[in-house]
């Protein structure tokens, strides 16, 4: 419902992603994630990249596991969700959509590779410098 989480405010990115990733119902692993802190929107946009992602890795995916990754790099940072389900997602359904918009609105970019059969991934560009 887009408010922000207590642990994303208190704690930051990795806290957040920790909670959400192993509440997760497929396994998820947290492969990177800086300690630092980035400026509040650009958290939050990674926060429901990663959140709006693993749901429908849920819902429509068939996959067994997923990877999320987060990096700096060249004052933007990189979020990737990865899983090894169906592939075939709609990058204009609704929840993807909103998740483009959200990045676009920091300068961003939203990339969503899903070939059938070959699993998706999300891949957000966000400037944080």
């Amino acid at each position: 419902n887009g408010l922000h989480p207590a642990v994303l405010t208190e704690g930051g990115l990795r806290p957040a992603l920790q909670s959400i990733t192993e509440l997760a119902p497929v396994p998820v692993t947290l492969a990177s994630c800086p300690e630092e802190r980035f400026p509040q929107p650009v958290e939050a946009a990674a926060f429901f990249v990663v959140r709006e992602a693993l749901a429908n890795i849920s819902k429509h995916a068939g996959a067994h596991a997923a990877t999320v990754g987060v990096e700096r790099h060249d004052g933007r940072m990189i979020v990737e969700v990865a899983d090894d389900g169906v592939g075939g997602a709609d990058s204009q359904g609704s929840g993807l959509r909103g998740l483009a918009d959200r990045v676009a609105a920091l300068d961003g970019r939203l990339e969503v590779i899903s070939p059938p059969g070959g699993g998706t991934r999300v891949v957000a560009t966000i400037p944080c410098a």
